[in-house]
């Protein structure tokens, strides 16, 4: 397969006014970007973008994975379902915790707890690189009773975020 030599602009401009500012040329003959190449309006930008979709990342799937988590302990959602993202360990506590609060409900009938993680709503989500494929996360919890701290530590293996600790206060 032959190179493909990207198609330079006159005078720094993308393209003419008359095409809309597009490269011209077929689209068999534009290159797109490498990664690390610079499009124009991008000047200082290369170096942080891995790093910025990387945390993008973290915090996505922080806030999907403690969301799903509160919903394990109100019982609207079962546990298997966080077995892809959370290491057995953090499963087996977030199985254990969620077996004591519904046999706490069944055996006082307290109408309290069963307000107790309902409706719960992740505020914020907070990240930080503690090493390479290591990141730590913090979030803000509210529900129908109070506000809540969860702490969580996300490790990357085989290219795939696995939630090591689940800290949920």
């Amino acid at each position: 397969m032959p190179a493909v030599t990207p198609i330079r602009a006159v005078s720094g401009r993308a393209g003419s006014l008359r095409d809309g500012g597009r490269p011209s040329g077929p689209p068999s003959l534009r290159q797109a970007p490498l990664p690390g190449q610079v499009r124009a309006g991008q000047q200082g930008r290369t170096g942080a973008l891995r790093v910025a979709d990387e945390e993008a990342e973290v915090r996505a799937i922080t806030r999907g994975t403690v969301q799903a988590a509160m919903e394990v302990l109100a019982g609207v959602r079962p546990v298997h379902q966080l077995a892809r993202r959370l290491d057995p360990r953090c499963l087996s506590s977030l199985q254990h915790r969620a077996a004591l609060i519904r046999r706490e409900i069944a055996r006082t009938g307290n109408p309290a707890l069963e307000k107790l993680h309902r409706n719960s709503l992740v505020r914020s989500v907070r990240v930080c690189e503690v090493a390479e494929d290591t990141y730590e996360a913090s979030a803000v919890v509210v529900d129908d009773v109070r506000a809540r701290a969860v702490a969580v530590r996300l490790e990357r293996t085989k290219q795939v975020w696995r939630i090591t600790e689940l800290v949920i206060g």
